[in-house]
């Protein structure tokens, strides 16, 4: 690939990069709340800028887990973007582009998904051995404890209250170090599919009230 565009916002501290002949050759990172919304966009266009007129080959977004509505606004930005350019928009689990994951030796990745419901994945070789599973807070200690046994390396990418898990950073370059290093068939999958967030959850769906008359 020549220019691709990467934009990484699953966690507060979201990073946006570019890439160009196999190699990073910009990237802007920011701090903001879950969310992000506004204050991506200064450094989007800033990325875009140092491109210049080059076109882009592809457009990489991250998809979590994380906050479902900061990685929903990357992915929203990522898909604007490959709109403009003419190319594509793929995404790729933010879980793979942290240091432990990019070693390519086994690690657990774990998270909460809020309301008393936490989630589990296991990494090897840079690719997912398992998509993120939930579990309540006894199977969270379970999985945490086993991996300390085993000694695999475990993270969070949010710190877990009162959960003594080391903390581990999704960034735009490291998405790009997941693709480089993902087989064929697995970049095949992420490109076949449309770009959304890993859901943790079915979405929620309230009833109607209205009464409905035959």
């Amino acid at each position: 690939m020549t220019a691709v565009l990467i934009i990484e916002t699953s966690t507060p501290t979201a990073s946006i990069a570019l890439a160009n002949e196999g190699k990073i050759v910009a990237q802007k990172s920011f701090s903001s709340d879950r969310r992000h919304n506004a204050a991506l966009f200064e450094p989007l266009g800033e990325i875009i800028e140092a491109n210049g007129s080059r076109s882009f080959e592809a457009i990489f977004v991250g998809s979590g887990p994380g906050s479902y509505s900061g990685t929903r606004v990357g992915i929203a930005a990522g898909q604007g973007a490959a709109l403009v350019a003419g190319c594509k928009a793929i995404s790729i689990p933010s879980i793979l582009a942290v240091p432990e994951a990019l070693t390519g030796e086994p690690c657990i990745a774990v998270g909460d998904a809020r309301r008393g419901s936490y989630w589990v994945a296991k990494i090897s070789e840079g690719q997912l051995v398992t998509e993120p599973e939930l579990t309540d807070e006894i199977g969270l200690d379970s999985a945490v404890r086993q991996a300390k046994e085993s000694q695999t390396p475990v993270f969070c990418m949010e710190l877990i209250k009162e959960k003594e898990i080391p903390l581990a950073k999704p960034s735009a370059s490291g998405l790009w170090q997941a693709w480089q290093s993902a087989t064929p068939q697995t970049r095949a999958l992420w490109a076949g599919k449309l770009p959304q967030p890993i859901y943790l959850k079915p979405p929620h769906i309230t009833p109607s009230k209205k009464k409905v008359f035959g």
